[in-house]
């Protein structure tokens, strides 16, 4: 029996060493773990490596796109200028340089000089009486052919409209009025004037072309002068602003003086 006890009581001390012992951890996990961690801090500096990588390339991409964007934009007008330029030299070159080449002369750049040299020619000719008469009896030609006329009527028309005779244009002067809606404007001409008679008396308008399509396709508005704004722009700073979709607009736009549009009207109606 003593040994019994003695044996029971030798156990439970062991028991307790055990429980007051920490238990060492196995060497082999301890270096998995180690290398775990070590892989996931690797990943982590690969992972903010590329994605600062990634940054880096959108920055140059985005920089390279800007700069070749505005290399476009400033060589684009440049390069359509000289293109229509040299296309119009060597279309007008095209209608004397024939004549040279019979001749034996191949000069480029004669016959756009012989071309501009006989269109200043004929204007000069056309301003006279004489070359006046010859026209009018050209037209009169002309407005006889069922389909040739509309051609011509549709081409001077257009013509007209940049004319340097201000008595012979199709557009007097630049209008804006307040048009679909209240404080909404639209941009277009003053082309002729018209005086509305009524019971409770006469009123004037101005009949005001609006282009819808570039230039020549449009709406005509009847408005009373009074309504009509007249910018200070000129007819054909006016067609710029058409042609160019509004891009050539002034940034500060200022209005005449009424009263000196009354002066130049009462002077254009008595020359």
């Amino acid at each position: 029996m003593g040994e019994e006890k003695s044996s029971i009581a030798m156990g439970s001390r062991e028991r307790d060493r055990e429980l007051l012992i920490p238990v060492g951890e196995d060497p082999a996990d301890d270096s998995d773990s180690k290398a775990s961690s070590s892989a996931a801090a690797a990943a982590a500096a690969g992972h903010h490596h590329h994605s600062g990588r990634e940054a880096f390339y959108k920055v140059v991409r985005s920089w390279a796109s800007k700069k070749f964007m505005t290399g476009c934009v400033i060589l684009f007008p440049i390069a359509i200028t000289f293109y229509i330029t040299w296309w119009f030299i060597r279309f007008v070159d095209g209608f004397f340089s024939p004549i040279y080449a019979q001749l034996g002369m191949n000069i480029f750049g004669l016959g756009f000089i012989t071309s501009i040299t006989f269109i200043f020619l004929v204007g000069v000719f056309m301003s006279s009486w004489l070359g006046a008469s010859i026209l009018g009896l050209g037209e009169w030609f002309i407005k006889r052919m069922p389909f040739v006329r509309h051609i011509y009527n549709a081409s001077k028309q257009i013509s007209a409209a940049i004319s340097p005779d201000q008595n012979k244009q199709a557009f007097k002067e630049v209008a804006i009025i307040r048009h679909p809606r209240i404080g909404e404007y639209a941009f277009g001409f003053i082309t002729s004037s018209v005086v509305l008679q009524g019971y409770s008396g006469e009123e004037e308008l101005c009949c005001v072309y609006v282009p819808t399509n570039h230039l020549y396709i449009g709406d005509i508005f009847l408005v009373n002068s009074m309504d009509v704004i007249r910018p200070n722009l000129s007819v054909r700073e006016g067609i710029e602003i058409v042609v160019s979709g509004g891009m050539s607009m002034p940034q500060v736009l200022s209005t005449l003086d009424p009263h000196r549009i009354q002066v130049e009207r009462a002077r254009s109606s008595r020359s």
